[in-house]
């Protein structure tokens, strides 16, 4: 609430009453800002992923997203990274690029990746619990796989044309023993 001092001066500035908050409550104004890139990731340069499940491969950047993450690729022949978002604040760019302009990657954005829900789970008691059968573990799609293929197939036409690319991106990133960090270069 207001201090005593201040009910009174509240008062004088209000014709001798206190006023009325009724209004509309002031809306957010402000606007989304995209995620602004970082100046060494453009479209075709090969970055190291540092965390999750393929911490340590070296993966090729396609594009950005809308929601500002990153959309890079193994690609999955070569090492096993699938078409994925990533963070740009998970990922070290290298100096190594890769043409990708005869890669098409328009249509994957942030809905590609979005995974249908379940909005109804039914409560069950113990017995029903234990008596259910376990559902059926959902296959990937098909046409997940396909896109997939047509990517893979496109980029690595383009990573063969460089010499020890292809074993370059097989290759998995770690540190060893006396290895500084920040004196690599990448």
């Amino acid at each position: 609430m207001y201090h005593r001092r201040g009910l009174s001066a509240i008062k004088k500035q209000n014709d001798g009453a206190f006023p009325d908050h009724e209004g509309k409550p002031s809306s957010n104004k402000r606007k989304h800002k995209p995620t602004r890139l970082r100046d060494s990731i453009t479209p075709g340069t090969v970055l190291i992923l540092l965390a999750g499940r393929f911490m340590g491969k070296r993966v090729v950047f396609l594009k950005q997203l809308p929601s500002g993450l990153l959309l890079v690729t193994g690609p999955y022949r070569i090492n096993g990274v699938p078409l994925r978002r990533v963070s740009q604040a998970y990922v070290i760019a290298t100096s190594t690029k890769v043409d990708i302009s005869g890669v098409n990657v328009k249509k994957f954005e942030d809905k590609y990746f979005s995974k249908k829900s379940d909005k109804k789970k039914n409560k069950k008691d113990a017995n029903e619990f234990f008596d259910a059968e376990k559902p059926e573990k959902q296959k990937f799609p098909q046409e997940k796989k396909d896109d997939q293929k047509t990517v893979d197939v496109a980029l690595i036409k383009l990573i063969e044309s460089v010499p020890n690319l292809k074993a370059y991106l097989g290759a998995r990133f770690s540190l060893k023993d006396g290895m500084k960090p920040h004196e690599l270069v990448f």
